[in-house]
């Protein structure tokens, strides 16, 4: 009989429930006590639908408070030296420093080992090509490594208590090491891998010993492009963890994409299972069926566990069957593709979407029942093989769509042209300030929301309780001296929601929430037709915000490549042609901005990055039509109208010289965790725009200094000509208090006035010293002969 797995679950809760206890214990309101109660019956609760659905190995350890890459550093110890942990087992108070960051006084950073206020959290990066968020690794050439943590004996302990032996999850040891970073003098990650394994030994001999019979090790990086010396690190590695385990079974996950010249090198390591995406690489599936070991078991992940549609039960079964065939039903596992932490619960709550979408869609409940009917089909039980049929023979296409024709984007007015338009129309000093666009969502603002939701308030209440939050919000930024304006946001629950709740072609869930990081939760919108918009969006709260001040207020769109990585995309178009749909509506909007009078229009683009192939032949073509569909929304904009751009949380330097692509005027990243690092890949000509590059991280409840910021914005200045220089934090404010918004804005504010005066004192003192070279060079002339 072939065994069922899932490679990991969601963390969140059903009603959110760990979003809710962790903000109450990062405020003082709930205890480590009731965070812990929580996190239990969350576990708990997880464990018992996979066994009562009937899932034979049900992972453990895959729950976490904030993060796994995380609650792998706490695991092995590998503690910055910042945040203060000497021994024993990691804290939960350093955990979350490690985390947001901590107020704590008097620290130097270890990258810049300059003075901060508080300890400055770890970086933030997107896992893979996904919106989820991994907290990064950081390491030194001293690095050492020692066990931290009980999770996750402590989590298969209290399964094994409820009756379900668990199959503990790891990250495995050369998938971290490659996700982390180093610090100090640059060196090779991989030399620390013979310091690591000792620790991961005695994690598996101590699992071992507790009466596990099957440890997954994740290791995703095989998806990647490897060198040779990185594709030896696996067999080194895997070599030892082979005699730590014992007779406990090694299962290797890899997920998201196809493992190409790493297929042989992945069915060679001594392991007893090879996990494998058939999702995303079907054919290579197939072929490992034929060529995978003897005495090796193989997963099919075949059930999607990125994207919401309903399995094709038939096309999933023949591979199965295939494999049943050539291996024998002892040496087969089903599986997800990888873990459902990207997928929202259930689909039982979601009433209101439309019967013709709904149908067509299954969340994690509904995958869970698609993997075991797929394996009573694969035993030959006759109910579950003609539920195959009749489910595979319920997904039609989604559309009747019109045959897509590609056709190349033009590019705006020159660069220079329109810095010297924007120039006089906006009249902004030397390193503007601005904001990314969200402010402070109170409790305030979400109770008139959720009253308008239910219909407590009429939409004229509404309205006129938003537009007093905004004038609000544009007295307190001019008070505080911001030079560019946002209108604060205030009539969005989200930054793809919003948009996709007013565009045809788009459904959006009630109860669909995944976890992005820690207690960020989004519901994903679902793309199920053709795109298009039926009337104008953002226009009049920007309107209305415009004429409330002198000052320019941006208009705020997210852009078409968020839009479409931000949602669970239909999949019977390419992902371009969804791009490009997304972008001929927002141009409209655009179009619209301009006429209302709006003279900065921000179109935001954080996923662009993330989106980017795994794999570096496939990148190229990517990039091409990405930033080709942000020109499709701009490329008919004035040339007088500023365009701006926001990316965050993202390799964003290794994307760097394809930006002028984009063809806009001003780029914001995301850039205070890692003390600014990406300016060190940017030269001179690499960008032919102003960029503002984050100073105030505020996923942390920290609040910098004015000093701190002076310093980061000298540093920025070494990089970044200052005409081309612009002040503002990583991203939007939505998710911080007004009190640490408003006190950190004015430092910001502060900092950037302390850079403008001294550079105003710097050309004072070299004036005399010009106008003398001046007369020099005069008299010189003259006795030259020379006019």
């Amino acid at each position: 009989m072939a065994i069922t797995t899932t490679l990991g679950y969601p963390r969140i809760g059903e009603d959110r429930e760990l979003k809710s206890t962790l903000e109450g214990y990062w405020s003082g309101k709930r205890s480590a006590a009731e965070l812990e109660r929580t996190a239990r019956t969350i576990r708990l609760r997880n464990w018992q639908r996979q066994k009562a659905v009937g899932i034979d190995l049900i992972p453990s350890n895959d729950f976490s408070l904030y993060d796994h890459v995380l609650d792998t550093s706490t695991l092995i110890g590998a503690v910055p030296e910042r945040f203060r942990h000497v021994s024993g087992d990691v804290s939960l108070d350093t955990y979350f420093a490690m985390a947001r960051g901590s107020e704590s006084p008097g620290n130097v950073c270890e990258c810049t080992h300059e003075a901060v206020t508080g300890i400055v959290a770890q970086n933030l990066r997107k896992w893979f090509d996904t919106n989820y968020h991994y907290l990064v690794p950081e390491f030194t050439p001293d690095q050492q490594f020692t066990l931290s943590s009980q999770k996750p004996f402590r989590e298969f302990e209290e399964a094994l208590a409820t009756g379900t032996r668990t199959k503990p999850v790891l990250l495995g040891p050369v998938s971290y090491l490659l996700l982390g970073r180093t610090t100090g003098e640059p060196f090779d990650k991989l030399e620390l891998l013979d310091r690591l394994l000792p620790v991961y030994g005695q994690i598996l001999e101590r699992l071992r010993t507790q009466g596990t019979e099957w440890i997954q090790l994740d290791e995703p990086a095989l998806v990647l492009d490897l060198e040779e010396p990185e594709q030896q690190a696996f067999v080194r590695a895997y070599d030892r963890l082979r005699v730590s385990a014992g007779d406990m079974k090694v299962f290797l996950g890899t997920y998201f994409g196809e493992l190409r010249d790493n297929l042989d090198l992945a069915l060679a390591l001594p392991v007893d299972a090879v996990h494998l995406d058939a999702v995303e690489a079907w054919e290579e599936a197939s072929r490992a069926i034929e060529v995978i070991p003897r005495e090796k078991t193989l997963s099919l992940g075949v059930v999607d566990g990125r994207n919401v549609w309903k399995n094709d039960l038939q096309r999933s079964l023949e591979l199965l069957l295939h494999a049943k065939e050539q291996l024998g039903s002892d040496r087969l596992i089903i599986a997800p593709s990888s873990s459902f932490l990207h997928v929202p619960h259930s689909l039982e709550r979601e009433t209101s979407l439309p019967t013709t979408v709904s149908e067509q869609l299954a969340f994690t409940h509904e995958k869970l029942q698609e993997i075991v009917t797929l394996s009573r089909a694969v035993d030959g039980q006759p109910d579950a093989i003609e539920e195959c049929l009749v489910q595979s023979a319920t997904v039609p296409p989604t559309t009747e769509k019109e045959q897509f024709v590609e056709t190349a984007v033009p590019y705006r007015a020159p660069a220079d042209e329109r810095r010297r338009l924007q120039a006089d129309r906006l009249q902004l000093p030397l390193f503007p300030t601005t904001t990314i666009g969200s402010a402070p969502q109170t409790a305030g603002i979400r109770f008139a929301r959720d009253r308008h939701r239910r219909g407590e308030w009429s939409t004229q209440r509404y309205e006129e309780y938003v537009r007093t939050e905004i004038a609000a919000e544009i007295r307190r930024q001019e008070e505080t001296g911001l030079d560019v304006l946002t209108h604060g946001e205030f009539e969005r629950n989200d930054m793809v929601q919003y948009f996709a709740e007013r565009l045809d072609g788009i459904a959006t869930t009630k109860h669909g929430w995944v976890q992005s990081f820690g207690s960020r939760c989004v519901r994903p919108p679902i793309i199920h037709g053709d795109v298009k918009r039926t009337g104008p969006i953002t226009v009049e709260w920007s309107r209305y915000a415009q004429s409330l001040t002198e000052k320019p207020v941006k208009g705020m769109l997210t852009g078409p490549v968020t839009i479409w990585h931000w949602s669970y995309a239909r999949e019977d178009l390419p992902a371009r042609e969804v791009c490009r749909q997304i972008a001929l509506a927002l141009r409209e909007e655009v179009r619209d901005l301009e006429t209302a009078g709006i003279r900065i229009i921000q179109i935001d683009e954080p996923a662009l990055r993330e989106g980017l192939p795994l794999r570096n032949n496939e990148q190229g073509e990517y990039l091409r039509w990405a930033t080709g569909a942000f020109r499709t929304v701009v490329v008919e904009s004035k040339p007088e109208t500023q365009i701006h751009t926001h990316m965050c949380y993202s390799a964003i330097e290794d994307i760097l010289p394809v930006l002028r692509d984009l063809d806009c005027d001003v780029i914001t990243i995301e850039a205070a965790r890692s003390r600014l690092a990406f300016l060190n890949a940017l030269d001179g000509g690499t960008l032919p725009c102003a960029i503002g590059p984050g100073i105030w991280d505020i996923h942390s409840p920290r609040v910098p200094s004015t000093e701190e910021l002076v310093a980061l914005i000298e540093r920025a200045r070494r990089h970044i000509p200052d005409g081309q220089l612009w002040i503002n934090p990583d991203c939007g404010l939505k998710t911080r208090s007004p009190e640490e918004v408003w006190a950190a804005l004015q430092h910001l504010v502060e900092a950037a006035r302390i850079v403008r005066g001294e550079l105003g004192r710097k050309l004072c003192r070299m004036q005399p010293q010009a106008s003398a070279l001046r007369r020099r060079a005069t008299l010189i002339a003259e006795q030259s002969g020379v006019s």
